[in-house]
């Protein structure tokens, strides 16, 4: 999306061909963007700020929430009307938190419940700067406000409660944003064309932390992931992991303009229970299935505080994971937006339900790594949002 929006060819390897990066990328396409693949890696042609064509038809998200929410920003600065569509589970997700600065900018949206659900219609263009503080820490609401301030008539500031992650201020900044930070605070200033890059995409941790946690927890492991983007806004599930008594070894690989890298080894051991805060929950949001994993096998009671951000992903995952985990048989309980796990538990094989998520449906599936007999995962086919070949890699790890 940011290399649509930029002037020149931006070369992106390493690109990941998962369901949300494939709904990306046809978007950008309709909206008149040219985008090839080329040696494995994608090629886009930028149509500069203020480029894009009036697409032809309905935009379909899919399941893609950053899709939609980051191309609402972007769309914003357009003057032609534009829908958005997605799938059941993306048509149910909080869409309010988005539209309403966006229309303080001067966007004007229309949608089911007050444009708080998809579709959606934008009309875009005329926007003005504004000052905006996130109710809730959302990376991609602020992302949103920040794309949509390139198209402003003056300064945008979007503040936050506490940091989230923030690839979209790396590299909107590696591309040529004139971008300020100052402390929790983000101004972009309009004006400035963006240019084309080469840039090569780390390892995704959210994946990665699948795998950490299977080695965490699966006796006389140890498992290595190599080039993994290490964000300091994204690094909580380690932090997490080391606290429950993992051993890990991390090694710098790069610490390139927009992110640093590291290969990751993790050796199981005996884990401990934690208490993970409410500050340390955007730096953990999506790991957070797969460390409930890792709570049902360390002893004492981990307690995962004010997780409420997890009701809004793709399906509410606190309850999508008490749910299965309760079916194996770990000690469970959910206490409002907290969630209470009693350890060690021995795990039993059972038949779960993935709720249509991807993420519930990769942190089950490393539960059932140390349960007691086979485990059957009902919609495990949504793994391919993020992640198409999971079950191949776990597969080759296991030898199962």
């Amino acid at each position: 999306m940011i290399g649509a929006i930029s002037r020149g060819v931006t070369r992106i390897q390493n690109c990941l061909a998962s369901q949300d990066v494939e709904t990306s990328r046809r978007a950008v396409e309709d909206l008149g963007v040219r985008v090839e693949t080329e040696d494995r890696a994608i090629r886009v042609e930028g149509v500069g700020l203020g480029g894009l064509r009036p697409p032809a038809a309905p935009l379909e998200m899919g399941n893609s929430g950053t899709t939609a929410r980051l191309l609402l920003g972007i769309l914003a600065g357009h003057p032609f009307a534009a829908t958005l569509t997605g799938d059941d589970s993306l048509s149910r997700r909080p869409m309010r938190r988005v539209t309403e600065p966006l229309e303080r900018m001067g966007a004007r949206i229309e949608g089911p419940l007050g444009a708080d659900r998809l579709p959606l219609t934008i009309h875009g263009g005329g926007l003005k700067g504004i000052r905006y503080t996130l109710p809730v820490a959302s990376a991609q609401v602020k992302s949103a406000l920040l794309l949509a301030g390139l198209h402003a008539d003056g300064p945008t500031t979007v503040a936050e409660p506490i940091p989230s992650r923030d690839h979209t201020e790396r590299m909107l900044r590696y591309f040529g944003a004139r971008l300020e930070p100052e402390g929790l605070e983000w101004t972009i200033h309009p004006g400035q064309e963006l240019q084309g890059r080469e840039l090569a995409i780390p390892g995704d941790i959210s994946s990665a932390a699948f795998f950490l946690v299977a080695a965490a927890i699966v006796p006389g492991s140890t498992v290595t992931v190599r080039g993994v983007g290490f964000n300091p806004t994204r690094d909580g599930i380690a932090a997490l992991l080391s606290g429950m008594g993992a051993a890990l070894d991390m090694r710098p690989v790069s610490e390139d303009a927009w992110e640093p890298v590291r290969d990751i080894t993790v050796t199981g051991a005996p884990l401990r229970a934690i208490h993970v805060e409410r500050g340390m929950i955007p730096r953990v949001i999506d790991e957070l299935p797969v460390l409930m994993v890792a709570a049902t096998q360390a002893e004492g009671t981990t307690v995962i505080e004010g997780a409420g951000e997890l009701r809004v992903k793709e399906t509410d995952r606190i309850r999508s994971m008490a749910a299965g985990l309760a079916a194996m048989k770990a000690r469970i309980r959910v206490e409002g937006d907290s969630v209470l796990i009693d350890g060690p538990s021995r795990l039993k094989g059972a038949v779960v339900d993935s709720f249509s998520d991807h993420r519930t449906a990769m942190a089950l599936a490393v539960a059932a790594l140390v349960a007691e007999g086979q485990t059957t995962i009902e919609g495990s086919e949504w793994v391919g949002i993020s992640f198409p070949g999971f079950f191949e890699t776990l597969s080759s790890l296991t030898g199962r």
